[in-house]
């Protein structure tokens, strides 16, 4: 294929934009002089910003187009920015109404898209059912690249941590309580889905059994749920965690989940974005399945609840379950345990 002009299409949510991060690698590994252009909205944007193997960012404020005032107001010049470059293909990775309305604006006569596409985005880009439709979503995303010709000969999760990044974050982890070279684990406890939070009391335990070890339990996290979250944590447990929760941008999580010697959380973008890091990961998991979800690359730590119901797919559990609460303290301490040392 003669590829000079690729927009790839993966607006939210920050865990879904970190599966997609790869694709970014595999088309500038195939193309190498292609122009790479990626429409995403403004939460995950920081997580594209600085990203070698892509050209040029166009920030979609979904909010914006709520309205039909505001659609008149803001389609235009949302369009006009989209269509400053003539491309060859666009890779629409969301798979939704409003990602194939971004694909069909854009002209490209290669237009592609995963292999469960909903809301009528099929109509208007090709779903690229491929070897790994029933797999990781990672490798159903690089499926659509290589439909495009790329070969994925490595897969990379590009994320641009700079100097200051890591400058700034190293300060507020001192600010919070990490000081020195203690070791530490992060600990990331928030979702949006009710049934993806393990229990309260769970980490509380782990928080105390890993302070006795001798690492410092850190949480991450952002907004109010989250908050109120590690405020009961510290309440239950013996000895208060180190509260990062909203104190660093994504970047600057980049680096204290890089730094760290292991992760533990539910199926959650900072749980995915340790994973895509390298960073040992521990996933506990219920409504959604490892196969498909689980922490890319490091599959046998994720943690699947021992339900019949699991991977119902449902935010809230319809038996009125604590889902993840068969996951105890103790299985996440044994998978943690080999990257304790």
């Amino acid at each position: 294929m003669n590829i000079k002009s690729v927009l790839v299409v993966k607006l939210s949510a920050i865990g879904d934009v970190i599966h997609a991060l790869p694709v970014s690698y595999a088309l500038k590994e195939a193309y190498p002089e292609a122009r790479v252009t990626w429409v995403v909205e403004p939460p995950a944007y920081n997580l594209l910003e600085g990203n070698p193997y892509i050209d040029e960012i166009i920030v979609f404020e979904k909010k914006k187009f709520k309205s039909l005032a505001g659609f008149w107001k803001n389609f235009g010049p949302f369009r006009e920015k989209l269509n400053q470059h003539k491309y060859d293909a666009v890779l629409d990775l969301q798979g939704l109404f409003k990602s194939a309305a971004i694909a069909w604006c854009s002209k490209a006569p290669v237009k592609l898209g995963t292999c469960n596409m909903r809301e009528l985005s099929d109509k208007i880009s090709r779903p690229v059912v491929g070897p790994n439709a029933q797999g990781h979503i990672v490798e159903r995303y690089l499926d659509v690249a290589r439909a495009l010709g790329c070969g994925v000969d490595k897969v990379e999760f590009p994320i641009n941590i700079t100097p200051e990044d890591g400058k700034m974050a190293r300060s507020y982890l001192y600010a919070a309580g990490c000081k020195g070279d203690v070791p530490y684990v992060v600990l990331a406890v928030g979702a949006n889905w009710p049934n993806k939070r393990w229990p309260v009391a769970y980490y509380a335990k782990l928080s105390d059994w890993l302070s006795e070890q001798g690492y410092l339990p850190v949480i991450i996290g952002g907004g109010a749920l989250d908050e109120q979250l590690v405020e009961d944590i510290s309440r239950a447990a013996e000895f208060p965690p180190v509260n990062m929760v909203g104190k660093t941008t994504l970047r600057q999580l980049a680096y204290v989940i890089k730094e760290a010697k292991a992760t533990v959380g539910g199926d959650t973008g900072p749980v995915h974005l340790s994973a895509g890091l390298g960073t040992p990961t521990i996933m506990v998991m219920g409504p959604t399945d490892a196969n498909r979800n689980g922490p890319y690359g490091q599959l046998e730590n994720a943690i699947e609840v021992p339900r019949s119901c699991k991977y119902c797919w449902k935010r809230a559990c319809p038996k009125g379950f604590d889902c993840l609460d068969r996951i105890t303290p103790a299985m996440v301490e044994e998978k943690l345990k080999p990257y304790l040392g």
